[in-house]
């Protein structure tokens, strides 16, 4: 979703990289331009862990989902910064769980607009819609129609934030925008979320940064303290803050991750009443 601001879907820019498209690229999908794989590649040259970084940032995403809607009931989720679709997408984990689990799409790349055909096809006992949308624009986003008319504000919803704040600056004040984000959504609501950092790999993830910087998307990497800060006054799940493939692994990756190839940290924190 970010950096960048909206942009009609007639406006793609396929001569410039793009953070959807680059992270599209490196976990094997189709969606992106010369641009974005000439980035890729100098990436991956610089930390040649970093399609194994990425898929576990996605795995993450998919239990934390999964837990969301076979143990806690979840039948709401509203997720900030979608991306290209990737099959399994938010709806069709929470839908084969629970086929009636309504899902609103948020992002603002006109590509993932062009795409978000492939969000729209969920159950038909369930609801899915697609909001083009800032997410340094919370007001937006809450007043928006689909938003409105497809997610029930008396009713918990799981605010899914993944692999996006590392591109949010200090001066855009991230945590202030998940909580506005979080405050009109009831108790027994859940935060799940994964947070850049470059705590356990800092010389490789500093070469990687300095990379998406040299093509206009600087990153704000956060320590474990400071990802903490995002889920002050909720109650975390366990395993608390952990790098994400710490958090519930399910025992079906077959690649043996080491800590040093992570660079996200991922919770999962519910909102108490």
């Amino acid at each position: 979703m970010l950096p960048g601001g909206p942009v009609s879907a007639d406006r793609i820019d396929t001569e410039t990289a793009h953070s959807a498209r680059i992270y599209d690229y490196i976990i094997g999908g189709k969606d992106h331009y010369p641009a974005d794989r000439e980035a890729g590649d100098a990436m991956v040259r610089e930390w040649p862990a970093l399609p194994v970084h990425m898929r576990a940032n996605r795995d993450f995403m998919n239990r934390a989902v999964r837990f969301l809607a076979a143990e806690a009931g979840i039948r709401q989720f509203l997720d900030i910064g979608t991306g290209i679709p990737t099959s399994p997408n938010i709806h069709e984990i929470a839908q084969s769980v629970a086929p009636e689990a309504r899902v609103v799409y948020v992002d603002n790349d006109p590509l993932v607009l062009a795409l978000s055909k492939g969000l729209m096809s969920g159950t038909a006992e369930g609801r899915t819609a697609y909001v083009e949308g800032d997410m340094r624009d919370p007001a937006a986003i809450l007043d928006a129609p689909a938003f409105r008319e497809t997610l029930d504000l008396g009713q918990p919803v799981a605010l899914t934030v993944i692999a996006i704040v590392h591109f949010m600056l200090d001066e855009h004040d991230a945590v202030g925008i998940v909580r506005r984000l979080l405050e009109p959504l009831p108790a027994g609501s859940y935060l799940a979320m994964t947070i850049g950092t470059a705590e356990f790999a800092p010389d490789e993830v500093g070469r990687v940064a300095r990379e998406y910087a040299a093509r206009g998307m600087p990153m704000r990497l956060r320590t474990r303290a400071e990802a903490g800060e995002f889920f002050t006054g909720l109650d975390h799940v366990a395993p608390g803050i952990v790098q994400v493939h710490k958090w519930r692994p399910d025992g079906t990756d077959p690649e043996v991750i080491r800590d040093e190839d992570i660079a996200m940290y991922g919770a999962l924190a519910r909102k108490a009443g």
